[in-house]
């Protein structure tokens, strides 16, 4: 008897939790759900490094050189990014491209390259990932951060710490100085992310990209760093900025040189001049093979992935069919039709 209202009961369980996970499944399963997912973890694994490299590589390597007396050096922060940049395009490239940077985010669509109904969606998936990194960091080397600065948490003095969580300026640079700064390296940022994927150019070998964009951020970083902290990201820094503003740094992480607006708002005007730079002195001078443009539909819902996307069959186009040209996709016809770069990467 109990045995028969112990089987009944599990079965009942297992008719109400089928249900339940069949409906989870289907939503995990969406496009856009997917795009979002990939763009938090993807983001969160690049922000450790904020001691070292990736959110939580980056911010981590960060912590090191700042905590960690002889543990930790500039050269360690360079590639805990550069290296957490690399998990990251391997963890989200094939999904929603790995951007895990706004201002990348912010140039595919201005470029007409993505849906702009995509933007806060992967924007959102960056912040919480970058701010999650942020948080995960504080937990780890609390001890540690007490320690360094005898328990009063400062954003600026010899004993500052927040400046692991996100850039500060430094006392030898203007606000407008570190302003152009931002917009430069940037810009060089996404420069050099379209050549690195270009196929009708010379891109990096097959499998090797995740890898050389891992190293382009630790060349930026070692060799254009020192001003800005090269921010490069609103999704790098401003999460994390507004995590030590809860946590107990205070109002003075906003406040400080009234610098906190600047690595959201340069980041975002560098890579789009990086790209209109590149399309018109390297995209316009490749040869294109005529191409079918897409239907507005089809065109507004592509996804603009930073690596291009792994296909067992690649589609077939061909440079017999004539092109047709209307309003709706008149944005094709203006931008070089580079089937790696334009169409694929912005």
């Amino acid at each position: 008897m109990g045995s028969g209202c112990c089987f009944r009961s599990t079965r009942m369980s297992k008719m109400v939790t089928l249900p339940a996970v069949t409906r989870m499944k289907a939503v995990l399963q969406k496009e856009m759900v997917r795009e979002f997912l990939a763009e938090f973890l993807s983001t969160f694994v690049m922000m450790p490094c904020l001691l070292q490299d990736l959110q939580v590589f980056g911010l981590g390597a960060i912590a090191h050189m700042v905590l960690g007396d002889k543990m930790g050096s500039y050269l360690g922060v360079n590639l805990g990014f550069g290296f957490g940049v690399t998990m990251g395009v391997h963890m989200a490239g094939n999904i929603s491209g790995a951007h895990m940077n706004a201002a990348l985010t912010f140039t595919n669509c201005a470029l007409g390259r993505m849906s702009w109904k995509k933007f806060p969606v992967y924007v959102l998936g960056q912040f919480l990932g970058s701010f999650l990194a942020a948080a995960t960091i504080y937990c780890l080397f609390y001890t540690a951060i007490i320690d360094y600065s005898g328990g009063r948490l400062t954003v600026t003095g010899p004993t500052a710490t927040a400046n692991i969580f996100a850039t500060y300026l430094p006392d030898h640079m203007t606000l407008w100085r570190g302003f152009l700064d931002e917009v430069l390296v940037t810009g060089m940022l996404q420069l050099c992310l379209l050549a690195i994927t270009d196929k009708g150019n010379n891109p990096a070998l097959q499998g090797t990209q995740a890898l050389v964009i891992g190293i382009l951020v630790v060349i930026i970083g070692a060799s254009m760093g020192m001003n800005s902290g090269y921010a490069i990201n609103p999704s790098r820094d401003l999460p994390p900025r507004f995590f030590t503003f809860i946590a107990g740094w205070g109002t003075q992480v906003f406040s400080a040189k009234d610098w906190w607006w600047v690595p959201v708002v340069a980041p975002p005007l560098g890579a789009y001049l990086g790209a209109i730079i590149y399309l018109i002195f390297i995209g316009s001078s490749i040869q294109q093979e005529p191409q079918i443009l897409e239907t507005p539909s089809t065109y507004e819902d592509r996804r603009t992935p930073v690596l291009p996307k792994t296909m067992s069959h690649p589609p077939m186009t061909s440079s017999l069919t004539p092109v047709s040209v209307s309003p709706d996709n008149r944005l094709s016809v203006l931008l070089p039709l580079s089937d790696p770069i334009c169409l694929e990467h912005l």
